[in-house]
């Protein structure tokens, strides 16, 4: 196990335990979230190594590493990932400034987004960590998917854009692939992030059931300003923030599902509609947020 002396962000020593959370998906187990008391950065404590984390991937269910069907909420998640990918493009397309360009995905799972990039003109690469889904998915699409340990045979300076579609939460060094994304990205570079927001609605209602802390897969926990703390202080500035609305609902879901409610789908839905219906009047408050850096 993995156990922070210090922020992994700022280095202070000060940091304090706050919920204990359950792996709900796989494995039962508890992890503590601890957060520093300087930059207010929270983090997974005591979290598996990287070479044990796969097996807390290993399921079929796994969403991002899966295209099955099965479920009611897996279906949905594939209809709702259509409208997304279009949206994807259109974000990379407006905040690039670019009709065509070179597109690095890190965490690309499926390849679904890459492809999609890949039609509409785009010189593409992938970096995805689970070895079938990215054997899968260069098969499926013909594209280049590569292991994460190659991203340092990546020419610097070759992309103008990197995207990184609910990643940044799992990486182990963290503070590796933040210098990474600074080497890669041309001068007029831009990145795009979308991480779950632990400062949103729902993240404050469901507390440790909130399915978006998802231990230990998920080591990194960030909210608008500890986000705007790790970037700013590493050559980057924020450009935009934008909220993805549609998370919420798939949340939601989950969360109830944890806290054992029997209608978890509609009390989701519901719940969720509240919730989208508050970010309207404060998007810091969504429960994802869609980052665009610029270096």
């Amino acid at each position: 196990m993995i156990h922070h002396s210090s922020c992994p962000v700022c280095s202070s020593y000060d940091l304090k335990p706050g919920l204990i959370c359950t792996d709900h998906f796989r494995s039962r187990e508890q992890f503590p979230l601890y957060t520093c008391s300087v930059c207010g950065f929270t983090f997974t404590q005591d979290h598996p190594e990287e070479n044990a984390i796969g097996a807390y991937y290993e399921s079929d269910d796994y969403i991002s590493h899966s295209d099955t069907s099965e479920g009611l909420v897996n279906k949905i998640y594939k209809i709702v990932r259509s409208r997304m990918l279009r949206k994807k493009r259109d974000i990379v397309i407006k905040m690039t400034d670019l009709e065509r360009g070179n597109l690095l995905d890190i965490g690309s799972g499926t390849g679904h987004f890459i492809d999609g990039m890949n039609k509409a003109g785009w010189s593409v690469k992938g970096i995805e960590i689970n070895e079938k889904t990215r054997i899968t998915s260069s098969e499926k699409f013909g594209l280049e998917i590569i292991p994460p340990e190659k991203i340092s045979s990546l020419e610097s300076g070759s992309f103008d854009c990197i995207t990184l579609w609910h990643v940044l939460e799992h990486f182990s060094d963290l503070n590796f692939y933040v210098a990474q994304i600074q080497r890669l990205l041309k001068p007029a570079g831009t990145c795009i992030i979308a991480v779950p927001n632990i400062n949103s609605f729902d993240s404050l209602h469901y507390g440790q059931f909130w399915a978006a802390y998802d231990v230990p897969r998920h080591l990194w926990h960030f909210n608008p300003d500890t986000f705007g703390f790790l970037f700013e202080g590493r050559g980057f500035r924020i450009v935009n923030v934008r909220t993805l609305p549609l998370d919420v609902f798939y949340i939601s879901i989950l969360s109830e599902r944890y806290k054992g409610n029997k209608m978890a789908f509609f009390t989701g839905i519901i719940k969720g509609s509240y919730f989208a219906f508050r970010v309207l009047f404060n998007k810091r408050k969504c429960s994802s947020l869609i980052y665009t850096l610029k270096k």
